[in-house]
């Protein structure tokens, strides 16, 4: 999926995006390279070309705190991005054998989430898979061949995109907050399949699975057009579930006394006998799964 340098590969990515009259350097003649050069990268943070190319190249992969936070300024990284670059710097952990177990939601937080028949609430797995939902979440994102993989809806889905009126903006978010989830466990399977299938699948997904960016999923205003009560305008907040880390509850919400409260009022109606997804709880599971 990515090389087995992943911090050469990173820096690689980031600087090709980043033009260079954006970083306040002069421009002259014709430029063989996308972004910035490697020579320009390292003035800009205060190293030596030759350092710098050490590190592209993995011949260098243990820079000081200072040099990275250096690195991230001259590639104008956001704070999640800055923080990733800081983790690619330190030793691999060793692979957590839980993250490839079937992932379970709390029997506790299902309850929760039941008793919100007004609120639309998911429970997204690491890579965006919908583990969980309430009946108004469920109504949310029903209908479509992807409806229980948000990741896979938004890219291959046939009508993702009159779904999403903002397309190019959640395409952009989605990928950037499957690299924050996948943090530098890139050898996780589950990643490995989804991110093989969506490369071969989707060009968008490819391009935008190599600009490397990255962005926490927290919140945000998320416009949609759904088959059965037209335009919604929902503010999201996703909160990390701390008893199943890796596992994000999304909870939407319409502005009071708005014509998207009234929509969701409708769906709710609409839907109100579709059952929602809660899957096996753990104390139920088949025997042998674990």
């Amino acid at each position: 999926m990515d090389s087995a340098n992943p911090l050469g590969e990173y820096l690689r990515a980031r600087r090709a995006l980043i033009k260079p009259e954006d970083a306040g350097l002069p421009v002259s003649g014709r430029r063989r390279v996308a972004g910035l050069r490697r020579e320009e990268v390292a003035i800009l943070a205060g190293v030596s070309t030759d350092y710098y190319i050490r590190l592209e190249q993995g011949r260098e992969r243990s820079p000081s705190a200072q040099v990275v936070e250096a690195l991230a300024r001259a590639l104008h990284l956001g704070e999640d991005a800055a923080d990733h670059l800081h983790r690619l710097t330190r030793p691999a952990p060793e692979r957590d054998r839980s993250r490839t177990r079937p992932e379970r939601v709390s029997p506790v937080l299902l309850r929760m989430m039941a008793g919100w028949h007004r609120t639309p609430a998911v429970v997204l797995g690491r890579c965006l898979t919908v583990l969980a939902d309430n009946a108004l979440g469920r109504a949310l994102f029903a209908g479509h061949t992807h409806s229980d993989d948000l990741l896979r809806l938004v890219f291959l889905d046939p009508d993702a995109r009159a779904f999403y009126p903002d397309w190019a903006r959640v395409a952009n978010d989605a990928v950037a907050g499957l690299r924050s989830a996948a943090g530098t466990d890139h050898d996780d399977p589950q990643l490995v399949r989804t991110v093989g299938e969506l490369s071969l699948k989707s060009p968008e997904f490819r391009r935008l699975w190599a600009r490397h960016d990255i962005r926490q999923k927290t919140r945000e205003t998320k416009r949609f057009r759904h088959p059965l009560v037209g335009e919604l305008t929902l503010d999201y907040e996703s909160l990390t579930v701390n008893s199943a880390p890796g596992q994000q509850l999304v909870v939407y919400q319409a502005a009071p006394d708005s014509s998207s409260e009234q929509a969701l009022s409708l769906l709710g109606s609409l839907t109100a006998d579709d059952p929602a997804r809660h899957p096996t709880p753990p104390e139920t599971a088949s025997p042998g799964e674990s």
